[in-house]
């Protein structure tokens, strides 16, 4: 499966905590759901057991918003969420 980063879902990679190796994972075994727009999400869940500014967590979840076009799935933005 051929998965691409929009410039500002890359760029924003560093400031919310995520890889871009995460964000392909979650496109590509991660649970799909219906988004705005006509848009697909992609949802993972990966082990994290780390701090991210200044507080501890066990978990880091990963959102991927992108779109289908002809050449596979190009993430539009993600989202991370630690818990």
């Amino acid at each position: 499966m051929n998965v691409r980063l929009h410039p500002h879902a890359a760029a924003r990679l560093i400031e919310r905590g995520a890889t871009e190796a995460e964000v392909v994972s979650a496109v590509e075994t991660g649970e799909k759901f219906s988004a705005k727009f006509g848009r697909t999400g992609f949802r993972r869940n990966f082990a994290y057991n780390g701090q991210w500014r200044g507080r501890h967590y066990a978990t880091k979840q990963v959102e991927a918003i992108a779109v289908e076009d002809g050449r596979g799935w190009l993430v539009i933005t993600m989202l991370v969420k630690f818990f």
